[in-house]
């Protein structure tokens, strides 16, 4: 075993076994009893025959490799999993929607990490429970692919849509699963493994209030542009009279003409604030809006996530991108 990895050393594989299942001849198990093999990919290099776990290894863990090659007799190996580091570091910065107050047909939550976390495992340590500390069950679209950001340091935690959409069987059954003027708690406990193996530093709690439903559309007029002085470098500054997704305003915003600058977000996100490299120069500018932006329910800008459809049929909504022009004085 060599950097989370299982290798078969002085046996040299039939590259004509390629298209073949590579599973028969090695198979590497987590644990003791009778578990079903691992998962992961195999490979051929430079004549080895080597296995990587679809997952990271796991301290504390024993694990056992069985080798079977064709008219051979099986061999087996055991491996201890890799050391528990002696202290934890990373821990849970921030769960977005940032308000205490929620609507009842949200639909995602974000989970930041401090560091990269491990993979497979988020089901087993994230939970949403009720007043009373039970936890409720189906709330969650629990997928086996997580919905990682490139670093693995945001999660994407998706509400049930079929519980969010009226006429639906889930919804109609279950109904939603945050209800207005009931209290929550989103807690995410602390055997949840970074990628290092290293569990959290502590669990981490997130309170909140179910609102009013929301199945009203963003609306770019609706926004307040606060417009910065020609010759600073004082942020240009959006308020929305609702938060936003706090993901999508991260990169469904820009300012044109081109404007280098870094863009944050404030106030629950409510507030988008870009402040740009060099100093700004007089003139017109646009504030350009791509409409796939959302708000905490999913309703795009002109278009609804969840509409009654015996109801008259919604306008066209805008595709693309809105512009707001403002000038800098």
């Amino acid at each position: 075993m060599v950097d989370g990895a299982f290798r078969v050393n002085g046996w040299k594989a039939d590259l004509s076994n390629r298209g073949g299942d590579w599973s028969q001849i090695l198979a590497v198990f987590a644990g003791a009893g009778d578990v079903p093999p691992m998962l992961g990919t195999y490979s051929v290099r430079n004549g080895t025959l080597v296995f990587e776990p679809r997952f990271p290894l796991s301290p504390g863990v024993r694990y056992r490799a069985l080798f079977h090659a064709p008219g051979g007799l099986p061999i087996e190996a055991v491996f201890d999993g890799p050391a528990s580091p002696a202290q934890s570091s990373t821990r849970v910065e921030h769960i977005y929607p940032s308000a205490e107050v929620l609507p009842s047909n949200v639909l995602k939550l974000y989970i930041l990490f401090s560091a990269p976390m491990s993979r497979g495992e988020a089901w087993q340590h994230i939970y949403l429970l009720d007043e009373g500390g039970k936890t409720i069950q189906g709330a969650f679209v629990e997928i086996d692919q997580e919905l990682w950001d490139p670093s693995y340091r945001r999660l994407t935690v998706l509400f049930d849509p079929g519980r969010i959409k009226r006429g639906l069987a889930p919804n109609q059954q279950m109904g939603l699963p945050v209800v207005e003027g009931k209290k929550y708690t989103l807690l995410i406990d602390r055997d949840f493994h970074d990628a290092h193996g290293a569990p959290l530093q502590e669990p981490f709690r997130k309170a909140f209030r179910g609102g009013p439903v929301d199945r009203v559309p963003p609306n770019p007029k609706q926004w307040r542009i606060g417009e910065p002085k020609a010759g600073t470098r004082d942020p240009l500054v959006v308020d929305f009279p609702k938060p936003l997704d706090y993901a999508l305003l991260q990169r469904l915003l820009a300012v044109t003409p081109s404007t280098r600058g870094i863009s944050s977000v404030d106030r629950n996100e409510t507030e988008w604030r870009f402040t740009p490299s060099e100093p700004w120069r007089a003139g017109d500018y646009q504030l350009v809006v791509d409409t796939a932006l959302e708000d905490l329910a999913g309703n795009h800008i002109g278009r609804a996530f969840d509409v009654d459809t015996f109801a008259k049929a919604p306008e066209p909504a805008p595709k693309g991108k809105v512009s707001l022009p403002f000038r800098i004085h």
